[in-house]
Parts: structure tokens; C-alpha cells; sequence
């Protein structure tokens, strides 16, 4: 609003020192004129960028962790964690069938490679009793959709390789997430390196959470699910390991065959 009121204090004399300068056919006016109009515009168009400290989003993140982590603790499971990818926002699917165009992910009960059923997922529900376990929202979910918005794109009309190449630039460019990140395509696996990553700390503390292991930091949750999306597979975050110097984390991603 600062910035609103200064450029309306330039433009208003700018403009009417432009309009006396045509009246009384004056240079000086003209130049007055023209250079608060100019600041004028500068201020009116120069939007001030918001900055959130990191900690500040470890520690929003370590809530949805720490409530997972009770989840598991309690029903006792053993199982992985799968990324199931949603239907696209443009598929027709019947009113009942509505909710199979959210991203979740399933955590098993157990060891076993299983997926959840439609119809429980399109029911929305939390536990599941046909392929015991329970859906949650992705902890990169709100990222990803940062992600999609900014980049203008929908990720299940592009193909693996793009976004292989388009990821990294953009969590580290647009939304300075890391340092550096760099992601490669193998036939059903990705592999992941990302250095000095802003949820880095999560991974390292004594009191690390156990989920975090099983699903990803945000922006690792973030990657799976775009994977996901893209594929049109569930993924799971095979593999993570944090580099000693705690900067770098390694991920391995794989996709289930159908």
C-alpha cells in the first residue's frame, strides 16, 4: 500500500506537468513531467516480494509428520508408502467416482505391493479395510500445486523426460527450495540429488520423524507426486540417504507396474 500511495503522489503532479507543458508550451514543465511520471510508474508496477523464513516452514511441516507418525505408531504398520496418481481434472468420471481426481498416498499395513481399491478411494475415506491401510494427503501436495501454477502446466499432458528437466530448474530458480538438483530417468526408477535443500534439517535432526522416511521431505513428496501424475503409476520413495555433511540427500523413486 506504500508503494500505491507514492506512485499516485508521483503520477497525479506528473501528469498535470505534463498537461500545463502542451498548455504553456514548456520544456521544463514537459521534463518535470515526464520524470515523476516515470518514477511514478516504477512505484505503481513494483510489487514488494514476501519472504518466509525457513524454519518457519520446517517447523509447519513437522506437524503433518509428527500426526503420521502417530497414525503408524497406532495401527502398528509396517508397510511403504505409494503415491497414487489422480485421474486428470479434464476425465470425465461419474459423481460418485469424483474423489479418484485427488493425490494421495497409501501406506500399507504391510510389506506387500498393493494399491487401494476405486471404490474406497473414491469414497474419500481414511482407513481402509480391503487393502488395510490408510490414505493421506502427500506432504508436497500444496507444493505441487504451487508448482503447477507457476509453471502453467498440467503435468499428466507432458511426458517423464520434460519433467525431468523441468523440475529441477524450477525448484531451484523459481522457488529457491536448493542449491542444485538434478534428476534422471531410467526405465522404471528415478534418481534424485538435491544439495542444501531447505527441508535438509528434517532429515538430520535426533528427533527426526519416522515418516519422513517413509514419504519425503516436501520437496521430495513434491517430485513423487508430479512423478505420479505424469506416469499415470503409483511411485514409491524406494531409497533416501543424507550425505554426511547433512547437505545432500540422495533419492531413489520407483514406479509399480500394473
Amino acid at each position: 500500500m506504500r508503494a500505491v500511495g507514492i506512485a499516485v503522489a508521483l503520477l497525479v503532479p506528473g501528469i498535470l506537468s505534463l498537461s500545463y507543458s502542451f498548455v504553456y508550451n514548456s520544456q521544463v514543465l514537459a521534463f518535470i513531467g515526464l520524470g515523476l511520471t516515470f518514477w511514478g510508474a516504477i512505484f505503481l508496477l513494483t510489487r514488494p516480494v514476501k519472504y518466509v523464513k525457513g524454519s518457519l516452514l520446517q517447523t509447519t511441516a513437522t506437524a503433518q509428520y509428527a500426526t503420521i507418525d502417530r497414525i503408524i505408531k497406532d495401527f502398528a504398520y509396517e508397510g511403504k508408502a505409494y503415491y497414487v496418481p489422480p485421474y486428470p481434472k479434464d476425465a470425465y468420471l461419474p459423481e460418485h467416482l469424483k474423489g479418484l481426481k485427488e493425490m494421495v498416498v497409501f501406506i500399507s499395513a504391510g510389506n506387500e505391493a498393493v494399491t487401494p481399491s476405486l471404490d474406497e478411494m473414491a469414497e474419500g475415506r481414511f482407513l481402509l479395510k480391503k487393502q488395510k491401510g490408510v490414505l493421506v494427503a502427500p506432504p508436497g501436495l500444496g507444493l505441487l500445486a504451487s508448482i503447477e501454477k507457476q509453471m502453467r502446466l498440467d503435468l499428466t499432458k507432458i511426458d517423464l523426460a520434460d519433467l525431468c528437466i523441468a523440475l529441477p530448474r524450477f525448484i531451484t530458480e523459481e522457488l529457491n527450495l536448493a542449491d542444485a538438483m538434478e534428476v534422471k530417468l531410467f526405465q522404471n526408477e528415478v534418481t534424485m540429488k538435491i544439495s542444501d535443500s531447505l527441508f535438509a534439517d528434517l532429515y538430520g535432526s535426533e528427533n527426526a520423524s519416522k515418516s519422513i522416511y517413509l514419504l519425503g521431505s516436501p520437496v521430495v513428496s513434491a517430485v513423487a507426486c508430479a512423478l505420479a501424475k505424469t506416469s499415470g503409476k503409483p511411485v514409491t520413495v524406494q531409497e533416501q540417504k543424507l550425505s554426511s555433511d547433512g547437505l545432500t540427500i540422495d533419492v531413489l523413486y520407483r514406479f509399480m507396474q500394473g
